[in-house]
């Protein structure tokens, strides 16, 4: 048995040896055919997915009144920064909201009185994101530094006045190898941040530790929200995804794939049932988590820039919508209408977002200036 058995051993070696030789383009054929595979079975999936489709938001919505335009006007205009400003957010507190730009300063705003309550300077300018903790006692930056830096802001580490420069961060969090494009606070003690290097991660800010990696996407992640009930959030992605998470298991629950360019903006509609989008494609879209689609798409033929922030008003029927051509436009959430385009800044309209009580607008842009909408 030995002796019969040992030939078709080494033929049998060799056989597999001699296949793997000549391989090489066997190998990218069938990553090819793989490839080819998979975007068929996508197709059928997504007929299939349509099949079930048995009318339209839109449809539905037709018999719906048509809001009135929008008529909101600029109330305040906060200057300080001396830069672009590149990211703003809103406390709990709806008279607070902080600013981050590349003259290298955070600054806490009273957006009643225009007055700075705080004024951090940073150890880089290079600041992409920042965030405002939900018990308005931190903030938080990241950005080409790629660490998400926090400040307590009732710590007398932390200026309390706009004159101090003797500002240190109370935690720095540095894992990521791509810069930190966006930072969500969970509470005081967990933060969600997404960069460049095509992750998001979780964190325990008191032990200054990653918890958890978030990392199905193919490309920089722009921009990520968390769900109302925190326990799920939403990225969007330059791959054109935008992919829910589970915080609790660390896996992606749905990807939501229409989107034809990266997605520079994602937010959560007020329920928590759906996802709103911004994209370099100039749309932006309404995905809902229970269809497991998308529901609408808010595009008009003028509009050939690409869409930079998002911000849903507090009963959702409004979606507000940043662009590269200086505008913010107004999007009734039902019908899809376009009900108002506000003109105000004089350059890119990088960050806006709603305030808590759903009573006022902030938009940053690099123009170097905010301004409060009501």
């Amino acid at each position: 048995m030995n002796n019969t058995g040992a030939p078709g051993v080494i033929g049998s070696a060799g056989s597999v040896v001699g296949n793997g030789a000549g391989s090489g383009g066997d190998y990218a054929e069938r990553i090819a055919a793989a490839k080819r595979e998979a975007e068929q079975l996508k197709d059928r999936i997504r007929i299939t997915r349509e099949s079930f489709v048995d009318t339209t938001l839109r449809a539905m919505a037709s018999t719906i009144e048509p809001l009135p335009r929008v008529t909101i006007k600029v109330k305040r205009t906060l200057r300080g920064h001396l830069a672009k400003v590149y990211a703003m957010h809103w406390a709990t507190n709806p008279r607070h909201l902080v600013s981050a730009s590349q003259d290298g300063k955070l600054i806490v705003w009273d957006a009643y009185s225009t007055n700075k309550l705080h004024a951090v300077p940073l150890a880089s300018s290079w600041v992409m994101t920042c965030a405002y903790a939900p018990s308005g006692n931190f903030v938080a930056c990241g950005g080409l530094d790629n660490i998400c830096s926090i400040f307590n802001l009732k710590s007398s580490a932390t200026m309390s006045s706009p004159r101090d420069n003797n500002t240190r961060p109370a935690r720095q969090l540095s894992a990521h190898t791509g810069y930190l494009s966006c930072c969500r606070f969970l509470s005081d003690w967990q933060i969600l941040t997404a960069s460049g290097d095509t992750t998001c991660m979780l964190w325990d800010v008191e032990a200054g530790m990653k918890i958890l990696e978030f990392a199905d996407h193919s490309a920089d992640v722009m921009s990520l929200a968390p769900a109302p009930n925190k326990s799920i959030f939403v990225s969007g992605s330059c791959d054109a995804t935008a992919r829910v998470w589970d915080i609790r298991s660390g896996r992606c629950v749905q990807t939501f794939l229409t989107h034809e360019q990266d997605i520079n903006s994602v937010q959560f509609f007020p329920s928590g049932e759906a996802i709103g989008t911004g994209s370099d494609d100039t749309t932006c879209r309404l995905f809902d988590l229970r269809a497991d689609r998308e529901l609408n798409q808010y595009a008009h033929d003028s509009l050939a820039s690409g869409v930079t922030s998002v911000a849903f008003s507090l009963s959702g029927r409004l979606l507000f919508a940043g662009y590269d051509n200086f505008d913010v436009n107004v999007w009734d959430v039902l019908r899809g209408d376009r009900i108002g385009v506000l003109n105000g800044h004089d350059n890119r309209v990088s960050c806006l977002g709603v305030s808590s009580d759903g009573m006022a607008l902030c938009t940053g842009s690099w123009d170097n200036n905010l301004r409060i909408w009501a």
